[in-house]
């Protein structure tokens, strides 16, 4: 009977404990509506500079990879039935989306094997390497050229630097695989390469120069067809008519609608998890809201992605 009792019975370190805690919170003075507001804007800084963090180290190259996956997998059945693009449109004659698989391009002395998407806006470049829409597709008459990315998003074109004069470029296209011979490097000020002449090919690889994530203009690679060009379609974009978001360390603002429901998102997240902060317990606060608040700071890092440099 008195097991019974003293096992019914708050032990007196519990009965401590709790006095102690309901002490402690009834002394704990209200959040004014300005600490709230302070408290919740450091919790936006926090979610968002981690997701930034977090998606330009981590989640971009996971997407990259992911979806060079699948660009290989289109693109090598494309090659294998004969409808590959050969120009701006397709089979059925509609213009390429953006991010059409129309090349795959190897590097072997940097390691480079990257399906090229058609398109040179951030969205396109977050897969991989992007032809710019204005120019031949390589091995045909002319200059094509492409774009990539230098560090994030799996800096596809992050050893570009390491390229010798002669290095070979090897890229497949729905016309065949050519092969390319690199003339030489270029930075601003740098001397420009010979004209080209009318039957011939060359491929200029363009990236950020500077440090990764820094960028300080523009590093381009220049390389000439070894052998006879072929003909095309006419380009349906000429350069003058180019959007700006497609030009070298562009941005893209068209898709700020999305962030800033992103950002509305993540605001909202923040006052419920200073109010339950204040009401259940900063432990509970942060078991609830840490992942909602992560998940929706790397969204919204991903759209303020496509805001900054495209080659970054």
């Amino acid at each position: 009977m008195t097991a019974t009792l003293d096992q019914e019975l708050p032990q007196p370190a519990e009965l401590l404990a709790t006095d102690v805690t309901a002490e402690v919170r009834a002394t704990l003075p209200p959040l004014t509506p300005r600490r709230q507001l302070v408290r919740a804007v450091l919790i936006v800084i926090f979610a968002l500079s981690f997701g930034l963090v977090i998606q330009m180290t981590l989640v971009s190259r996971l997407q990259h990879h992911a979806a060079q996956g699948r660009a290989f997998n289109r693109f090598r059945a494309e090659l294998a039935t004969g409808v590959a693009p050969i120009g701006p449109t397709d089979d059925a004659n509609l213009v390429l989306a953006p991010g059409t698989p129309v090349a795959f391009v190897e590097i072997p002395s940097i390691g480079v094997k990257e399906v090229v998407g058609e398109g040179t806006t951030s969205a396109v470049l977050f897969d991989g390497p992007g032809h710019r829409r204005d120019t031949p597709l390589p091995g045909q008459a002319g200059t094509s050229i492409i774009y990539g990315r230098r560090a994030s998003y799996g800096g596809p074109f992050h050893r570009l630097p390491e390229l010798k004069k002669g290095a070979l470029i090897r890229v497949t296209t729905g016309q065949g695989v050519y092969e390319f011979s690199v003339l030489g490097l270029r930075r601003e000020g740098s001397p420009v390469p010979p004209e080209l002449a009318a039957d011939s090919s060359r491929i200029l690889l363009v990236t950020a120069a500077g440090s990764p994530y820094v960028p300080n203009g523009l590093l381009r690679v220049d390389a000439d067809l070894k052998g006879q060009a072929v003909g095309g379609p006419a380009r349906a974009v000429s350069t003058a008519s180019l959007s700006p978001e497609e030009r070298a360390n562009a941005g893209d603002t068209r898709t700020l609608w999305a962030l800033a429901l992103w950002l509305q998102a993540l605001v909202a997240l923040s006052i419920a998890a200073v109010w339950a902060w204040h009401r259940w317990g900063r432990a509970q606060a942060w078991i609830v809201f840490l992942p909602l608040l992560m998940l929706a700071g790397i969204a919204a890092a991903g759209q303020f992605a496509r805001l900054l440099p495209n080659l970054l």
